[in-house]
């Protein structure tokens, strides 16, 4: 089974929408996982059916049970993060405001509070055109994105162990998710830019892929759009010895593709005859692994 997720330090770098076409054109057998869970958005342009969803549950947070409860207010003036609040007589915890740091269960005199499992989020199943899809869904405000991408890995090897190819839509940016996401995984698709964050971005997204011994290929997105900064990328990637598998040109229909929810893959157009490229020459550097 190898593993290959499409990340960048920078988002809006056109990775989604790269990962939905590799999954169409790609031919291995696979599944997709979309570990941007903050705001996965894969579904969107592989119009997948739904199968079912289970319920993600986080570290513990705080529960004051009203039946042991004095009202003495300790717990509230412990708690750095205004978690717990008072409702009439007595106080109760805030779920979105609670970090799960467990000082109220310490303070408590009455021995009225205690950590519990709460639910944060939703792994969701569902079944695309191109294959097995794992995404997932944090409640608002709620933490531990890092986890849910580590279950949603190992709910798909779990469901899918046979599989040749695990494509990940990975996060933006280079936090837990990200370290989530490329821990063990054989291939980095890194998407760029030509622009001076994008390129900021991708050294530092480089330095932590390297961390990781990841393999990584290297993509830039709208080139023609700052050809300058692309041949410096270029050189970057050469100097770094990380190989480029394609550039792709800025092309209006990408936006139509975008708009009508589906792959960029599957119209016409000068966008879509480089990405074309690119998956065969992911296909070629996969098999030779």
């Amino acid at each position: 089974m190898i593993q290959v997720a499409v990340v960048s330090g920078k988002g809006g770098t056109g990775k989604t929408i790269l990962t939905a076409s590799l999954a169409s054109l790609l031919p291995q057998d696979k599944v997709l996982i979309d570990a941007d869970v903050d705001a996965a958005n894969l579904a969107l342009l592989l119009d997948p059916v739904d199968c079912s969803a289970d319920e993600f549950r986080g570290m513990d947070g705080a529960f004051i049970d009203p039946g042991s409860c004095v009202g003495c207010g300790i717990c509230a003036q412990a708690c750095n993060f205004e978690a717990i609040q008072k409702n009439q007589d007595l106080y109760g915890v805030v779920p979105y405001r609670c970090e799960g740091c467990g000082t109220c269960v310490l303070v408590c005199p009455e021995d009225a509070v205690q950590m519990q499992p709460r639910v944060t989020g939703r792994i969701h199943y569902a079944q695309s055109h191109a294959g097995p899809l794992l995404y997932g869904s944090l409640m608002p405000g709620s933490g531990n994105s890092g986890l849910l991408v580590h279950r949603l890995r190992q709910e798909a090897r779990v469901k899918h162990p046979d599989v040749s190819l695990v494509l990940i839509d990975g996060p933006p940016g280079i936090g837990c998710p990200l370290i989530s996401t490329i821990t063990g995984i054989q291939v980095a698709i890194l998407v760029t830019e030509p622009s001076k964050s994008a390129k900021s971005d991708l050294m530092r997204l480089i330095t932590l892929c390297r961390s990781f011994q990841v393999r990584m290929y290297l993509v830039i997105n709208r080139y023609d759009v700052n050809e300058d900064i692309a041949k410096e990328i270029c050189q970057i990637a050469a100097e770094k010895d990380i190989h480029l598998l394609g550039m792709i040109p800025y092309d209006l229909d990408v936006l139509k593709a975008t708009r009508n929810g589906i792959p960029v893959s599957t119209i016409s157009g000068h966008a879509s005859e480089a990405i074309h490229q690119i998956a065969k020459n992911l296909s070629g550097e996969i098999d030779q692994i």
